[in-house]
């Protein structure tokens, strides 16, 4: 029996859902996770499995587990290496990082959330850092405010979600509180917040802008707040020239 188009469309879905998951969790997961995690038949699990194994995308670790594979990472290294602003924000970031040896990362919006594209750590015992490519709500950040100052509030409304204003320890985040915060930001030209996805995080986004001016990106230093307040002025001049030089690219 010929494969139809609806069928080839729901193994599709199903790889995309496999490789979600395996980034969601950040470790091997073992063949009954991934059934129960995608919702998928388990056969059809099994053999997109073993057919993705085969051809170098998945592996399989220790207990039979299964995680990206080795051809995953050659795509990877291929986008970091051609596309332009990716590759050039890395070396900023790797030189602010020596600079200030704070956790250094660049930070983009996906769709309604928010999510790490690159980031490097200190190499202090103790650090402040996000996962790369996990999604966060919009509201927890001060990237998210960053960049939406292109939009206005109605917009932002229909955008992010309801419960995205509700931060990981219960407290709501007022709209109205939000929306000025997102003038102010576009009006200073960047953005910092205290103690909002983490009590003891200050958070630096500086935006990197594309040619008709919109951000695009932003630049940003995670850091604790009791950092003083001549070193929180240099690192926020720092950022923001190092954003303005990766928008002029």
């Amino acid at each position: 029996m010929a494969v139809t188009e609806s069928s080839r469309a729901r193994g599709v879905d199903r790889v995309i859902a496999l490789f979600r998951q395996l980034h969601l969790a950040q470790r091997p997961m073992t063949m009954r996770e991934l059934i129960e995690a995608t919702g998928a038949p388990r056969s059809s699990v099994y053999e997109l499995v073993a057919i993705l194994t085969e051809v170098g995308w998945l592996e399989t670790v220790g207990d039979a587990s299964v995680f990206f594979g080795r051809e995953m990472h050659y795509y990877g290294s291929d986008y970091a290496t051609h596309n332009d602003l990716i590759s050039t924000a890395h070396q900023s970031i790797l030189a602010l990082v020596r600079k200030y040896d704070e956790t250094t990362q660049l930070c983009m919006l996906e769709g309604n959330k928010y999510t790490v594209v690159l980031s490097e750590n200190s190499a202090r015992p103790f650090n402040i850092s996000s996962d790369i490519g996990v999604r966060v709500p919009i509201p927890w950040t001060a990237t998210g405010r960053l960049l939406l100052g292109h939009m206005n509030a109605e917009e932002i409304r229909a955008l992010i979600p309801r419960e995205d204003f509700i931060l990981d320890n219960g407290v709501c985040i007022d709209f109205d509180e939000f929306i000025r915060d997102v003038q102010l930001a576009k009006d200073l030209g960047y953005c910092c917040t205290e103690g909002l996805s983490n009590a003891f995080r200050l958070c630096m986004a500086a935006p990197v802008r594309d040619r008709a001016g919109l951000p695009i990106a932003a630049l940003c230093f995670m850091t604790g707040r009791d950092t003083n307040p001549e070193r929180r002025q240099a690192m926020l001049d720092d950022l923001l020239q190092s954003a303005r030089a990766l928008s002029h690219r």
